[in-house]
C-alpha cells in the first residue's frame, strides 16, 4: 500500500488525503519511506537466493540439504527457516 501512497504523492495528491481514504496511519508510512526494506526482509531475501541457487544446482535435494548448501555459501540459517522459505516458494525435491 505504501508504494501506492508514494506514487499518488508524486502525482500531487496529499499524503494525508491518501492515507485517510486508504485508512492508513501517516506515521508508519513516513517510517517506511525512510527505510523501505527492513533488515529481516533483506536477510530473508539473501537466504532465499542461496536456497534457490542450491535448488537450481541440485533439484533432488530436500530442504535440509539445501540449508546445508546455503550455509556453505555463507547464509547461516536453521533447518526450519530453510523449510519455511522453500515451502513458501514451492521449491520441492524432484523426488517428492
Amino acid at each position: 500500500m505504501y508504494p501506492l501512497v508514494r506514487e499518488l504523492a508524486a502525482d500531487g495528491i496529499p499524503v494525508a488525503v491518501t492515507c485517510r481514504v486508504l485508512k492508513l496511519a501517516r506515521q508508519p508510512y513516513y517510517r517506511w519511506l525512510a527505510h523501505p526494506i527492513g533488515e529481516r526482509e533483506l536477510a530473508t531475501a539473501y537466504r532465499a537466493n542461496a536456497l534457490f541457487d542450491a535448488h537450481r544446482d541440485d533439484p533432488e535435494f530436500g530442504h535440509r540439504l539445501l540449508a546445508d548448501e546455503a550455509r556453505d555459501a555463507g547464509q547461516a540459517m536453521a533447518d526450519r527457516t530453510a523449510w519455511r522459505i522453500t515451502s513458501a516458494n514451492r521449491w520441492w525435491s524432484a523426488f517428492g
